[in-house]
């Protein structure tokens, strides 16, 4: 494995490191965003995007949880929260720790590969290969951006009402027009019979790496004085650091930001312009009782 495919053994120290300032668990945008105030990391490094389009240090910090689970420092829970076993809890892991902990990995999976001598081996070569699985993942979730991106603007500010629609919004409409002041649309979200309040949002239908920067988050919620008390930007890249930031910045009105792997995620929960596939695994464990 190339050097620059191995940049994400440098955050397996860190993550440890975050989530036990977390409380021994916690979401992964957490843990990210705990690890950049915990090393005080620079927009420059929060805002590169991989050739997917996908933010490379959020992509990095996934694939270095993955390879803790794998070491038993991190459980695998599949329900998006990241949590310590009692391994990880005493673990501190250096620049050295975490090489080794790779080179050992990467060294059982080849071994496994090439052996293949017990159930267990083979169980954990289909771990270590689900890097492959991951690949595939992101491939699925890129045609579908291309195919966001291939929208005209007002195609896919069409596509964004019928999104909040199908979330539960009311009463969504398109209202952008030459004088939108940077709000494309409006609706009504109910949070039980006697609450509800109005949003009104924004869509980016950007090409991948073209971030949303502070400055449109910032148009954005003046746009939104007087109007209503919530926003939501919707894109097909991503925000930049700063962008979140600005959306998140206290004694304003808050900003939901909503980037291509959120908006990919939003269309496969309510199955909006995509179809579900069924795909069947080899059973190994039922063919190896066969193998005598």
């Amino acid at each position: 494995m190339s050097k620059a495919n191995s940049e994400f053994i440098r955050w397996f120290g860190p993550i440890l490191d975050a989530l036990r300032d977390l409380g021994d668990s916690g979401r992964p945008k957490e843990v990210s965003a705990r690890i950049s105030r915990n090393l005080d990391l620079p927009d420059e490094l929060l805002d590169q995007t991989t050739m997917s389009g996908a933010n490379k240090f959020h992509n990095q910090v996934a694939w270095a949880r993955q390879y803790l689970v794998w070491d038993g420092l991190l459980d695998s829970s599949k329900h998006g929260t990241w949590r310590l076993t009692e391994k990880g809890r005493d673990t501190h892991l250096g620049d050295q720790e975490a090489q080794e902990i790779f080179q050992r990995l990467v060294s059982l999976h080849y071994e496994n590969r090439k052996k293949k001598k017990s159930e267990q081996a083979n169980k954990l070569e289909t771990q270590l290969t689900a890097e492959d699985i991951e690949e595939q993942k992101d491939n699925k979730n890129t045609d579908l951006l291309d195919a966001l991106r291939s929208t005209s603007p007002t195609g896919f500010e069409k596509i964004c009402r019928e999104l909040l629609r199908e979330s539960g919004f009311e009463n969504v409409e398109v209202t952008g027009g030459s004088a939108d002041f940077g709000i494309d649309g409006c609706g009504t979200l109910e949070i039980n019979p006697f609450v509800s309040f109005k949003v009104l949002f924004q869509c980016k239908r950007y090409a991948k790496g073209n971030l949303v920067s502070r400055a449109q988050v910032g148009d954005f919620r003046n746009a939104m004085i007087g109007r209503a008390e919530k926003g939501i930007i919707l894109t097909t890249s991503g925000f930049s650091n700063s962008a979140i930031h600005e959306a998140n910045r206290e004694g304003a009105p808050q900003i939901e930001l909503v980037d291509g792997d959120k908006l990919v995620e939003m269309f496969q929960k309510v199955e909006l312009g995509v179809k579900k596939k069924t795909v069947y695994e080899v059973d190994h464990e039922y063919f190896a009782k066969f193998e005598d």
